[in-house]
């Protein structure tokens, strides 16, 4: 049986630096990321251990319940130890402003990203509000207080 996918309506507002760019699109029926786009005039030298803030020629009315995500794409990483610096970056729904991205260099050599060049990608999810309620103590359960790395360790 499969699942279904929740589809939402993202009004998009293409900026003048934006024009010919391919517009954000899934690249396979069960991607869940669109890949975003420099908008870039020239090319940008990203130098080892610096970032850039990467601007993609679009603006977005996200729909109120839902974020944005940015997040860094696998083949970036993984071929150049470049990533999204604040993963994920998230954009609220009530944001008009462009879409950017914070590119940064964990390699050892330069980066040059080209106008067009696939950054990052955009993921579309709900969001749940919180109340927060103060009390004086907090339910027991087994983990506790152990924190990171604490439920893989052998005793």
């Amino acid at each position: 049986m499969q699942a279904s996918i929740d589809e939402i309506s993202v009004n998009m507002e293409i900026l003048e630096h934006g024009m010919n760019l391919p517009i954000p699109e899934y690249q396979t029926k069960e991607s869940s990321g669109m890949d975003l786009h420099a908008a870039i005039e020239e090319d940008l030298e990203i130098k080892s251990g610096d970032k850039v803030i990467i601007p993609t020629g679009i603006a977005l009315a996200i729909p109120q319940g839902y974020e944005a995500q940015i997040r860094p794409r696998s083949g970036l990483a993984a071929k150049h130890n470049v990533t999204v610096l604040n993963t994920p970056g998230t954009i609220d729904s009530d944001y008009r402003g462009e879409i950017k991205a914070i590119i940064i260099n964990h390699g050892r050599d330069k980066y040059t990203v080209k106008r067009g060049d696939r950054i990052a990608q955009i993921i579309f999810s709900p969001i749940a509000r919180a109340k927060i309620k103060s009390v004086s103590k907090l339910s027991e359960t087994i983990r506790g207080e152990g924190g990171f790395g604490s439920t893989g360790i052998r005793e």
